[in-house]
């Protein structure tokens, strides 16, 4: 029996992922769940899957928590905190940890698996944007298994040959072709994005997400997050990495050989798949999702992103060409816009401007041999800027 650890079960991918260990009762055991504050959802999984410790990082939603479960025979640990995040992602019980905790926020517990040498199932792309040296590293030594759990890094994963960490080029790799829906707003008049509410910004057309990856796919700073994460699963650069707007989602993503040869990864755009991939690899599991109905999906479409609409997507590339603390910059400035957008304190197309603004007054520095404290550091003070610069609209 394997147990799981979830890291943000109360979310999207959180739910999907206990949906495919439900499904697989005699080979997987859900030990331990997280979450921020939803302590109703989070009560509902602690009776259906019966952990052993449940973590809130919200004290107040810990207590009523508490309360909720009062009733409950044999009823989990309740924990409060970020300390208990981490003690749930290293404790014994648990050999794989699904890290879907979103923004920042996940970067502690995420790096503690690794180097506890769990298998980590990655979903929390904000981990290798922010300090992906330090997560490698931390990989590398303890020995952990990284598997990628959003879907165009699981499917570039399946799509590579098993030795790709010998170097893309030596495996006969000329490049990766990174798929994206372009959102809601793909077709949007440009003069009009700035009426764009909230609402229609999470209104997705294939997927089903929380808010703030929604907007992150609205203005495809979401994909530019995954380019960087690309470099760092797949040891790359971004000469080596190209986006696609696909807005099927049906095709996950690709990879271009040296023979002129496409390797893809297709199947409904369901988060249940790439999960189930990491959690059986090598083998494969029932996920519980549909097959794949190519005469129902009739056509595929393929568009070159419109930079000028998605400038997040450029300002993404070029914080990973700049490398240093850029990423993490542009990810906490990022993280800080979008809450704005949410409030309605800021329209969509502020979102790109703040960002660039607070890249453009912060230093990039060098985070070669820089620990987590440092790289917290560099984010809280992103995150200030940002926030700054929210405040007085100066974009």
């Amino acid at each position: 029996m394997i147990g799981v650890t979830v890291l943000g079960s109360t979310g999207s991918v959180g739910v999907s992922t206990l949906d495919v260990v439900a499904r697989h009762p005699e080979r997987f055991r859900a030990v331990a769940l997280t979450a921020h504050r939803d302590s109703e959802r989070m009560a509902e999984q602690c009776r259906r899957h019966r952990p052993q410790i449940a973590v809130m990082v919200d004290e107040t939603a810990a207590r009523h928590l508490r309360e909720l479960l009062s009733d409950m025979p044999g009823r989990p640990e309740i924990l409060s905190g970020v300390e208990g995040l981490e003690q749930v992602a290293t404790m014994p019980e648990t050999q794989y940890v699904m890290a879907a905790i979103v923004g920042a926020a996940g970067l502690p517990p995420t790096l503690a698996a690794a180097r506890a040498g769990k298998r980590l199932l990655l979903a929390n792309k904000e981990s290798l944007v922010v300090a992906g040296a330090l997560l490698m590293r931390a990989v590398e030594e303890s020995g952990a298994e990284l598997l990628p759990i959003d879907s165009e890094h699981n499917a570039i994963f399946q799509c590579l040959p098993p030795n790709f960490c010998e170097g893309l080029p030596s495996v006969g790799v000329e490049r990766i072709l990174l798929t994206a829906s372009g959102g809601p707003l793909r077709d949007w008049p440009i003069e009009r994005l700035a009426s764009v509410t909230p609402e229609q910004a999470c209104a997705h057309p294939t997927w089903a997400m929380g808010r703030k990856i929604s907007v992150d796919s609205a203005t495809m700073m979401n994909k530019g997050l995954e380019v960087i994460e690309a470099c760092w699963l797949f040891g790359t650069d971004t000469d080596r990495i190209q986006v696609v707007v696909h807005p099927q989602s049906v095709i996950h993503s690709l990879v271009q050989y040296q023979d002129g040869s496409v390797l893809a990864q297709l199947g409904n755009p369901d988060m249940r798949t790439p999960i189930a991939h990491a959690l059986g690899w090598p083998a494969r599991l029932d996920a519980g999702v549909a097959p794949l109905d190519l005469f129902k999906v009739g056509q595929l479409n393929f568009e070159e992103p419109d930079l000028a609409r998605f400038p997040c997507l450029g300002l993404a590339f070029k914080a990973a060409r700049q490398g240093g603390t850029a990423p993490a910059i542009l990810n906490a400035a990022n993280e800080i816009a979008v809450a704005a957008f949410l409030d309605r304190r800021l329209d969509l197309p502020g979102i790109a401007a703040v960002v660039d603004a607070t890249l453009e007054a912060l230093p990039n520095e060098d985070v070669a041999g820089q620990d987590l404290a440092f790289l917290l550091d560099v984010d809280r003070r992103a995150r200030e800027r940002a926030e700054h610069l929210v405040r007085l609209r100066v974009i």
